[in-house]
């Protein structure tokens, strides 16, 4: 579960995976990078791999996306030197490989753009009419990726088309007096549902 509030907690609806309408599974960062070695990682995050794995064992379609930089990277301008391509950090962990039924690598905070994403797209569209986003970090690659999407969505009026993301099945990481892990838990989840994605707790 995300780290809010119990106040903030009480306000998010709940949902059921049998709620959802021919769904897809996004698995965003759940990396060694992000959560067991390297420069960006907290285990803490680890603690969200039980709800996801309840939900990945309903046997919905899934895509794993991970973060995978050369050394080059631009965003290493912003960020610390992180999940390069072809290493331990840029793996799914081992918690979750069983899982995986597609991969797509990403070289920024947002799936969207991903080559493989856009690549696919179409098919997504065709075949799937809810699509769920779990993962890390909410205030960064999950909120980015969910917004333009949910973008998408609107200018082509796919009004039966939704964006969800079960905030039992996102997080965070924490720096003291840098990067408070509830703020921006809280911040992200408010920012995703003034724009009309349905943030729930999926039991």
């Amino acid at each position: 579960m995300a780290k809010v509030s119990k106040q903030y907690k009480e306000k998010i609806p709940t949902a059921t995976f049998s709620d959802l309408s021919r769904p897809i599974v996004f698995v965003v960062d759940m990396i060694n990078g992000f959560t067991k070695e390297g420069a960006l990682s907290d285990a803490s995050i680890l603690e969200i791999n039980d709800d996801i794995i309840r939900l990945l064992k309903n046997e919905p379609a899934n895509v794993f996306v991970c973060d995978s930089h050369n050394l080059d990277a631009r965003e290493f301008e912003s960020y610390p030197i992180h999940c390069i391509e072809n290493t331990e950090e840029s793996d799914v962990i081992h918690e979750l490989k069983e899982y995986v039924q597609d991969t797509i690598y990403k070289n920024s905070t947002n799936a969207f753009v991903a080559e493989g994403f856009q690549s696919q797209m179409e098919e997504y569209l065709l075949a799937y009419d809810d699509y769920v986003i779990v993962g890390c970090c909410s205030d960064i690659c999950i909120m980015q990726f969910a917004l333009a999407f949910q973008t998408f969505l609107n200018e082509h009026n796919l009004n039966k088309k939704r964006i969800i993301v079960p905030i039992n099945m996102i997080e965070t990481f924490h720096i003291e007096g840098v990067h408070d892990q509830q703020k921006m838990n809280e911040t992200a989840c408010g920012f995703m549902i003034s724009n009309g994605i349905q943030v729930v707790e999926m039991r």
